[in-house]
């Protein structure tokens, strides 16, 4: 395995191994000990007796789905942190797990059509906080046409992002800080029908960005929303096609993955438009299975200016 980011101070490569460490630990243990004794110890502790942003939550929940009854909305809550903790086993187990692991506790549902889809051709892959998101990227381990150019945000602590860089770390898997993609693109993608291996870009596109004057709202869980829309500038400035990737859960870690085309990288949309398609496939599945999606972060800390009456 590689060593941690060497711009780290002595002390913080010892915590960063440590905690490296504790995930290899805890990916050694059978199956049956860390999603049914471990994972149900962590959420035990973490939603009955830390109450870790149970309010945040609750008040998410509330704020989506008025119309459901409170019963519903703490059997949603419930799911949730079970789902958190499932999180928590499934990410730091990357640890100990092979690539063939990896293919062994994800399948891709249309895999062949994708690969016949994507060959030859560069494409935005976008996915959400939505089940055990970090095994979205395990697509890379099927093909060899293409990598992953995985986007991801660099995190204030400096070991945990040591950590997570060494667990994403894969075979046909680069890691992109999100303010390089861009750049990252032009320089390294290759002239249409040049050999070498084609760009897949994965963005987590449900975070919230910075509010702009001129940022577009979309109606998503009966609030007022902002959304990225690095992914839809990038398909129309670069003529990509866009895939949203929806993730099932089979049982306790083991995921399906299905790869659902947005955008085919030359239909003439409205501006917006691939965005909102993102938007409505996202809500969709959220629906379906509330649990699964991420409500602890705070997505809705803006609020729409009103129009002056």
């Amino acid at each position: 395995m590689k060593r941690v980011r060497s711009n780290l101070a002595l002390w913080q490569r010892a915590m960063a191994s440590l905690v490296w460490g504790c995930c290899r630990l805890i990916g050694a243990m059978p199956h049956w000990l860390r999603y049914y004794v471990l994972q149900d110890t962590i959420y035990f502790i973490v939603y009955k007796c830390l109450r870790y942003r149970v309010g945040v939550v609750t008040e998410n929940l509330r704020n989506s789905f008025p119309d459901r009854p409170m019963a519903e909305i703490k059997r949603i809550r419930r799911s949730f942190y079970h789902n958190l903790s499932e999180i928590f086993i499934s990410t730091v187990s990357q640890a100990a797990m092979s690539d063939d692991d990896c293919r062994r506790r994800v399948r891709v549902k249309n895999l062949d059509e994708v690969l016949s889809d994507l060959r030859g051709r560069d494409a935005l892959l976008s996915t959400a906080h939505f089940g055990c998101w970090e095994y979205d990227s395990f697509l890379a381990l099927y093909t060899g046409e293409h990598y992953l150019a995985a986007v991801y945000h660099p995190l204030e602590n400096k070991v945990i992002d040591a950590v997570y860089m060494r667990l994403r770390r894969r075979r046909n898997i680069r890691l992109i800080p999100m303010k390089e993609i861009i750049r990252y693109y032009i320089d390294h993608r290759l002239p249409a029908g040049a050999p070498g291996q084609r760009i897949g870009i994965g963005l987590i596109a449900d975070q919230n960005p910075p509010l702009r004057p001129n940022s577009h709202w979309f109606r998503f869980l009966n609030q007022d929303t902002v959304f990225f829309d690095g992914i839809e500038k990038m398909a129309l400035k670069f003529h990509m096609p866009v895939y949203f990737c929806r993730q099932r859960r089979l049982r306790r870690g083991y995921y399906e993955l299905e790869f659902l085309r947005l955008y085919d990288g030359v239909e003439q949309v409205a501006p917006n438009e691939v965005t909102e398609r993102y938007v409505r496939q996202l809500e969709s599945d959220i629906v379906a299975d509330p649990g699964m999606w991420l409500w602890s972060h705070r997505r809705w800390k803006h609020r729409r200016p009103q129009c002056p009456s």
